[in-house]
């Protein structure tokens, strides 16, 4: 009797059913999402999702904390070895790579047709990695693939180079908030420390960054610029050259360089040599 009263009730009542089905899936799949979602690693598709524990445990303190801001004597020292290191370390890529003058030019839609690129992974790694060692040392998102080997000389930003940047960084990847300003802000710090380059409007000219510098910045942003250059710290344990939106333009380009990660739909790349 029960069962023939469930029955005649679906039929009677199938399109709310069907409708309330839906939408009960719909807000699990959400809910889902929200909880384990946020960063694709290396070696992920677009389609995957990682868990949030990625991200530094301790995100919050950090960027509330802001970074210690070196007194006149310190960075007139840091700003002098920081400047040698990396001529050093630039005149070397340039002698032991043929390469290093690199095709940064960023490809629009029109020049790689939606639907034609297929997005690199990363080669899987032996050993997991430690993603406490990663957040002890101050990373803010532990990777699967980690270049132990890693390090920046320490670059002191000119007032004209700090403000730059911070707008830079908030025209890239505004809605990355910390995290995502502090990738833009290493990708930065990278690309003068391994080739050479001596002011940001060098490495924006350089490497085609399209991001508005003339719509602000903010608060996020201005902390990651302390974090990345008067800190001397990283977003991630692994030099980053390149990063594109894969939402907003195809690349086939950006997809043959190694891929590292990939933070709220931008992902981040560095050059196989």
């Amino acid at each position: 009797m029960n069962t023939e009263k469930i029955r005649n009730f679906v039929k009677t009542h199938r399109k709310a059913v069907i409708g309330g089905s839906v939408a009960l899936v719909t807000v699990l799949l959400v809910l889902h999402i929200t909880l384990f979602g946020g960063v694709l690693n290396a070696g992920d598709n677009l389609s995957a999702v990682r868990p949030s524990s990625q991200i530094n445990p301790r995100i919050k303190e950090i960027e509330e904390k802001g970074a210690v801001i070196l007194s006149p004597s310190e960075e007139l020292n840091s700003t002098a070895a920081g400047t040698q290191q990396a001529t050093k370390r630039a005149r070397q890529k340039k002698t032991n790579s043929a390469t290093t003058a690199p095709a940064t030019q960023r490809p629009t839609a029109a020049t790689t047709p939606s639907g034609n690129v297929v997005f690199a992974t990363a080669a899987p790694v032996e050993t997991p990695a430690d993603y406490n060692a990663q957040w002890d040392q101050g990373y803010l998102v532990a990777i699967d693939n980690p270049d132990t080997s890693y390090s920046t000389a320490q670059i002191t930003l000119t007032d004209e180079d700090r403000d730059l940047l911070e707008r830079l960084c908030y025209g890239e990847f505004g809605g990355g908030g910390f995290v995502g300003a502090s990738l833009i802000a290493q990708s930065v710090k990278d690309a003068m420390c391994f080739d050479g380059y001596t002011s940001v409007a060098q490495v924006i000219n350089e490497y085609k960054y399209t991001g508005s510098t003339t719509s602000g910045k903010n608060t996020a942003c201005q902390q990651a610029v302390k974090y990345v250059f008067d800190e001397n710290r990283d977003a991630v344990q692994h030099r980053i050259m390149y990063m594109y939106n894969p939402y907003m333009v195809s690349s086939e380009f950006h997809e043959s360089q190694k891929f590292i990660l990939s933070y709220e739909n931008v992902r981040f790349f560095d050059r196989w040599h």
